[in-house]
């Protein structure tokens, strides 16, 4: 059966009216979230402080029993492992996370990259995508500039269920990519490139104007914004499954 998950909601907000937050004065931290759209609100952690990122984590925790932070710092994951020894740093995507999302998704989320040098985006997509319940496989540094790379992997490319490409420079990649299967293509443009690339820009504007239908683009170096449109792409189609 479907969840409900406006009943789940009702059942959050206990009858005191609509509110679904907590106040910690710094941070108003949306404990409903889950109940609405199925997942926990997600700490963005560039701009904060340690101490705020500390007490958000904590209380999200106690609600949810999960949590992660975007664009950590090794001090805001130094703080929150000394209150749950079971959080996970990775200093490449900046992403720090307890606990995982009790769906696990059939099919794959495929994340590419076209260069090395976008690795910290595509993990950032990639490591979303596994903490909100999908299968994420990796191929990185398929860039254009050498296609023969890319079409070495055409048969995982037509296997998955979404494919997020994470490619700076000129970001030709997801036109390629959004030709060749028939699946949802999420790109992500990076701030990788020379100086007429400016800082992603030049890539976002490629992606916005592909020429393979179906390329949905999310913003510079959103790889977080990927990951969640992926998984939120999955439990469209399970909850689909369920009707």
């Amino acid at each position: 059966m479907p969840i409900d998950r406006f009943d789940t909601l009702r059942k959050v907000c206990d009858g005191k009216g609509m509110k679904e937050f907590e106040d910690l004065g710094f941070s108003k931290v949306d404990i409903g979230r889950e109940a609405r759209i199925g997942y926990p609100e997600v700490i963005f952690g560039q701009g904060k402080t340690v101490p705020q990122v500390r007490a958000i984590f904590q209380r999200l925790m106690q609600a949810h029993g999960r949590a992660m932070v975007t664009r950590a710092t090794q001090e805001m994951a130094d703080a929150v492992q000394a209150d749950f020894s079971a959080a996970v740093y990775d200093p490449v995507s900046r992403l720090l996370t307890c606990g995982q999302s009790a769906r696990k998704f059939p099919g794959k989320v495929l994340v590419l990259c076209a260069g090395t040098a976008d690795l910290p985006v595509a993990e950032e997509a990639a490591g979303t995508a596994a903490w909100m319940g999908c299968q994420v496989e990796r191929i990185y540094d398929v860039g254009v500039a050498g296609i023969d790379r890319l079409l070495a992997y055409r048969e995982k490319l037509r296997e998955a269920r979404v494919v997020i490409v994470v490619a700076g420079m000129e970001g030709a990649l997801a036109s390629v990519v959004g030709g060749m299967v028939r699946r949802p293509v999420i790109a992500v443009p990076t701030s990788v490139g020379y100086g007429a690339h400016f800082q992603g820009l030049a890539p976002l504007l490629s992606m916005l104007s592909s020429c393979a239908a179906g390329v949905t683009v999310v913003n510079i170096d959103n790889g977080f914004g990927a990951g969640y449109s992926a998984a939120m792409i999955q439990q469209l189609v399970m909850e689909a499954r369920d009707e």
